[in-house]
This record gives structure tokens, sequence and C-alpha cells, in this order.
């Protein structure tokens, strides 16, 4: 069974500082985390905001050419995890063909996003997840590493934009 999700927002992992993805059920309570790398957490970030760069970043690119084709996203799921990897497919229709091709989670969610359709979650994601919402443990038991865990478990959210990057 399918259930459609909507990206609930970004958030970082603190034991690995790990940008993760929240998917939540539109209907129902569910979340899915997604642990996702750093450049597609800020292409989802800047579609969820409605931030445009003076020129167009890889999702937006893509997206363009397929619009520039008349190639329509019709959905994306979240259909597997593997290993502590998720999979994802991206489904597409063109000249009343209907096609999907194979995608990470990250890719799939800011096409998605861009293309305006929706967010699907495969119960089988739901069941072999439940196992990696467990506590994480930190990867770096070194003194460094304990005080900068200490460090973030401690910052709160008007701690953030002090910094400039």
């Amino acid at each position: 069974m399918l259930h459609e999700m909507k990206v609930s927002g970004i958030a970082i992992d603190p034991a690995s500082n790990a940008p993760i993805v929240i998917l939540k059920t539109i209907e129902g309570d569910q979340a899915l985390p997604i642990w996702i790398g750093i450049l597609e957490a800020t292409a989802i970030a800047t579609e969820l905001e409605n931030v445009r760069m003076a020129r167009p970043m890889t999702h937006d690119l893509f997206k363009n050419f397929l619009d520039m084709l008349q190639i329509k996203i019709s959905r994306v799921e979240v259909c597997d995890l593997k290993d502590n990897t998720f999979y994802a497919r991206i489904f597409f229709s063109f000249d009343n063909q209907s096609y999907d091709i194979d995608a990470r989670p990250s890719d799939a969610i800011a096409l998605g996003l861009r293309a305006d359709c929706p967010i699907f979650v495969e119960d089988k994601v739901f069941q072999k997840s439940r196992h990696l919402q467990e506590e994480p443990e930190a990867w770096d038991k070194s003194e460094e590493g304990k005080k900068m865990k200490e460090y973030l478990e401690k910052l709160r959210p008007e701690d953030f934009g002090k910094f400039k990057m």
C-alpha cells in the first residue's frame, strides 16, 4: 500500500551532522526520516522556501529539460530500504506512455517538489525503517567528539543565523 506524504522539513542528525528530510503522511501521523546529502538538502530546502537562484541548480536544470521535452513527472515513490539505503522511483509520462526510473530519494523528492507532484512511501519502507529510528550512536568517540556532541545538544533554534557562512 502506498501512503501519500508531504515534506515536513529538513533537520540535522545531532550524532552525525547529516541532513535529514522528514516526510509525514498526509493522512495519519506516520513520519519517515531519510538521511541525505548536504547538496540535496539544499535543493529541497530552496524549493520548500521558494528561493530562486540566479542560475539553475541541477534539479532545476533537469526539470527545465523535462518541461522543454513536455515530459511530465506524475509522482515519486520511496519504494524500498535495503542495507540502510533508501530507494525511490520517479514516474514520468510522455507521448501517452508511462515510464519510471530508479533514483535516490533525495533527488526524487527535490524533483517531485519542483514538479508539484505527489510523493508516496511504500508500506514495507515504514516496516523496514523501524530499526533505523532507534537512538543513533555517535561515530566519534574521542574527547573532541564528545565535546562536539555536547555542544550540538545544547544548541537552540535561536542560535542559528548567528554565524556567517
